[in-house]
This record gives C-alpha cells, sequence and structure tokens, in this order.
C-alpha cells in the first residue's frame, strides 16, 4: 500500500517564504515534479500547466522581494478541479461531451486566486459532471487513492483529495453538491471544507444542481482551508487575521441514523474520537434529526431535476458521449413528478430547521464523513449491518443533509483503518468561520 507524501502546510511555507527560506519557484517545481511522476500511477490531473504556473511562481517571488505580498496565498501552489473555468483552458468536466469547449474568462474563484497570489499548478479530475462518489467514470479513466492505487478516492471531487494528499498541491478547489469535497476528503485523509451555501461563488462553475452546489477548499489541515476559503471569498488579509479556536467548544453526536450503517473500523475510529475529544475536556452530547429518514429522497428528488434540466439540450444531441451510468442517472431526473419536487423543496425546509434545533446550545453537531473506509474501484455494493447496500447510497448517506440545509460542514482526519486506510471526522456549525475555529480545537486531538 502506498503512502502519500508528507508534505509542508500553506501555514508554514508562508512562513519560510516570507523568512527567504524558500521560494515560491521551488514550491511550484516540488509539486509539478511530483505531479510529472505520480499522475501516471494516481490520475489526480486532466491536465498540468508547467509553463504557466512557473511563469506565476516567478513573478509571486519577484512581487515579494519587491514589498507586494498579495497575502497568505502569495506563491502557493493551487490546483481546481475542472469543472472551474480558467481562461483560454478546456473545461472538460471529465466528459466528452464538453470536448473543445474552452473558457473564454476566469470564475469568480479563479480571479480571487490570482487577487491573492495563488499560482495554479493544473485541473484536477473529478466524476464525471460531478456525478459520483468515486471518480472512476470519467473520460479520462478513474483517480486512484493515494493510499491505495486500487481503491477510489472518493468523489466527485477525488482528484483534488489525491493531488493534496500526495503532494501535488498545497491545496485544491473542488465543488460538494451532496459531499463530494468531504467524501474524498475522509477517502485521502486531507481536510475539506464545504462553506455555508452561498459564500463562495460558483460563477464559472459547471453546476450539477445550482440549489446544491459549493464551492470549497481541500487541503491538509483546518487552518489551511480556512486561508484557501477566505481567498475565495474574497477575503484575503494581509497580514492574515488569526482564526483562534473554541477552547472547549460543545459538540452534540447525531447518532440516530447516522450512527447505524458504520463499517466496523470506520465507528472504532468515530468512538475514540470522541473518546480523545472528552478526554481533552470538550462537551459532547447528543442530538437527532427527527426526519433524517427523508433525507436521501429528498435530496434525490432536487438534485435529479436540477441535474436532468442542465443537460436536457446534450442528452438529447449527444447522450452517446456521457460515460453510461452517469447518463443513466442523469434521465432518471426526467421522471420525477413536479408535485414530488415542490415536495422536497418543503422537506428541505423541515430538515433545515430541525438542524437548527439540534445545533441550540452546541458549538457543532458530530458525526462520521464516510461510513466505509475508500472502496474498491468497480464495487457497487457494499455489506453493512448484514445486508447489502448500494455504494453510492453509502457513501451519500452522511453528507447530503447539510447540501439541502445550507450548513457549513467539515471533514478532518481522524485515524486510520489497520489497513491503513483513512477515516474522517465530520463537523457542521452555525457560521463557516466558527466551525473553522471548532475544528482547529479538535484536528489536534483526532488526527492520525
Amino acid at each position: 500500500m502506498a503512502t502519500p507524501r508528507s508534505t509542508e502546510t500553506i501555514e508554514a511555507f508562508g512562513r519560510l517564504l516570507r523568512a527567504g527560506k524558500t521560494t515560491a519557484v521551488g514550491a511550484t517545481t516540488a509539486c509539478l515534479r511530483r505531479i510529472a511522476s505520480d499522475n501516471d500511477r494516481l490520475n489526480a490531473f486532466i491536465l498540468a500547466m508547467p509553463d504557466e504556473a512557473m511563469t506565476e511562481a516567478r513573478a509571486a517571488d519577484r512581487e515579494l522581494a519587491a514589498g507586494h505580498d498579495r497575502g497568505p496565498l502569495h506563491g502557493v501552489p493551487v490546483a481546481l478541479k475542472d469543472l472551474i473555468d480558467i481562461r483560454g483552458v478546456e473545461t472538460t468536466a471529465a466528459s466528452r461531451v464538453r470536448a473543445d469547449h474552452r473558457a473564454d474568462r476566469d470564475a469568480t474563484v479563479v480571479t480571487r486566486l490570482r487577487e491573492a497570489g495563488a499560482v495554479l499548478v493544473g485541473k484536477n479530475n473529478l466524476h464525471e459532471f460531478a456525478y459520483g462518489t468515486t471518480s472512476e467514470d470519467s473520460a479520462f479513466g478513474p483517480t486512484r487513492n493515494p493510499y491505495d492505487p486500487a481503491r477510489s478516492p472518493g468523489g466527485s471531487s477525488g482528484g483534488s483529495a489525491a493531488c493534496v494528499a500526495a503532494g501535488m498541491a498545497f491545496a485544491s478547489v473542488g465543488t460538494d453538491t451532496g459531499g463530494s469535497i468531504r467524501i474524498p476528503a475522509a477517502a485521502c485523509g486531507v481536510v475539506g471544507l464545504k462553506p455555508a451555501f452561498g459564500e463562495v461563488s460558483t460563477d464559472g462553475v459547471v453546476p450539477l444542481s445550482p440549489t446544491l452546489d459549493h464551492v470549497g477548499p481541500l487541503a491538509r489541515t483546518a487552518t489551511d482551508a480556512w486561508l484557501v476559503y477566505r481567498a475565495l471569498t474574497g477575503i484575503n488579509a494581509n497580514p492574515p487575521a488569526e482564526l483562534g479556536s473554541v477552547e472547549s467548544p460543545r459538540l452534540a453526536v447525531l447518532r440516530p441514523y447516522f450512527c447505524d450503517l458504520l463499517e466496523d473500523e470506520v465507528n472504532e475510529r468515530f468512538e475514540e474520537s470522541l473518546n480523545r475529544l472528552r478526554g481533552a475536556g470538550i462537551q459532547i452530547g447528543e442530538a437527532g434529526i427527527e426526519h433524517a429518514e427523508h433525507i436521501a429522497p429528498t435530496y434525490l428528488a432536487i438534485q435529479l431535476a436540477d441535474a436532468a434540466a442542465f443537460h436536457a439540450p446534450t442528452l438529447e444531441s449527444v447522450p452517446e458521449r456521457y460515460t453510461e451510468p452517469v447518463r443513466l442517472r442523469l434521465e432518471l431526473g426526467r421522471y420525477v413528478l413536479a408535485e414530488d419536487y415542490a415536495r422536497a423543496r418543503a422537506g428541505r425546509e423541515v430538515l433545515r430547521r430541525e438542524v437548527n434545533a439540534a445545533l441550540s446550545g452546541y458549538d457543532a453537531l458530530v458525526l462520521p464523513t464516510l461510513p466505509i473506509p475508500a472502496p474498491l474501484l468497480g464495487t457497487e455494493l457494499v455489506r453493512l449491518n448484514n445486508s447489502e447496500h448500494p455504494l453510492r447510497a453509502v457513501m451519500l448517506r452522511l453528507t447530503q443533509l447539510f447540501n439541502l440545509t445550507g450548513h457549513p460542514a467539515i471533514s478532518i482526519p481522524c485515524g486510520r483503518t489497520r489497513a491503513g486506510l483513512p477515516c474522517g471526522l465530520q463537523l457542521a456549525g452555525h457560521t463557516t468561520e466558527s466551525l473553522l475555529q471548532v475544528a482547529r480545537a479538535c484536528e489536534v486531538h483526532v488526527a492520525p
């Protein structure tokens, strides 16, 4: 089993850069070398941009030498999920449907990354059109997990998580419609943040379900995720404001439904993490979501219909260009009744109120991120509690609630299975900034 490379954080790199002990060119060169050496094995990138990246890195070093410091992401190598437009570059969405598509302008998040001084090293592979949890249905072939290339890195932002875990970039920007940042973060042992709905612009990002889509960072620590998140929202203070942490956050475990279907070792790591948090003096109570059993059908009615509506023209004109599993899923959306869609929109408001009620008196909710370790590529069914369940439904089970409700949620690493596969702890909170403070307080106790 492969072991991902141990690499420095954005926070540590920034200190060295400003002390004159490293350069943007040096950091970018190291990332590009890892892409060149490891991408054939992991397939985390659809497109590497070495010439552009080195030009940007040299410019970043010149600016810093001249006293122009753009902030915490100055000179930092960052990758982008290939749903996000970079001017003059193809945005493939990992699909033959978008062959020869070339963006005529930068997405808003790309503009903000450039303003923050980030160095863009390339575009990450993904599950076609972000419509899957394993990152294996792609026109460019499956992405592979750095911990075991026979396994999925999760999805749909699988390439984004794999590249960060493998040291190919310091961070990546992904998208999350039902868990597509947090699921691969858990599977690859990195941090994945889904900000609150609407905080990060989706302008210039290929949509899946506009009412559920979120854009956010995958990084190595909660602090790094915060630095990228702040840049994506247009807040890029220099020197950066101090995030801080909540000394003794109050957490509530979501146990009924959310802990009912867990692989044994995932459950063990989760309970061990809770015990370590209690041992550190963190208060942990319990809360519930009364209508949790309605999460999946509510989510599916909205997401299927939204996706089918966006893809209707190409489903009619070039259906053969989609991978078959994604095409079939999109076609299912054509059969969602208007009354089902309206009922689901009302249902999500009920769930939003229930999450708010569960958070009352607590700083964050805590639950596992992914019920299973990273699955083998090609897996369709998983066995839990002596019965078989569809893989996709299992992988989405613990994350899709917070896309429906819009609450911020983050996955942080919380140990590994005996086979060395990462597990993730999920936190959901009131605001993104307060959630990141809680995550910082927790990750020092639960990180492997």
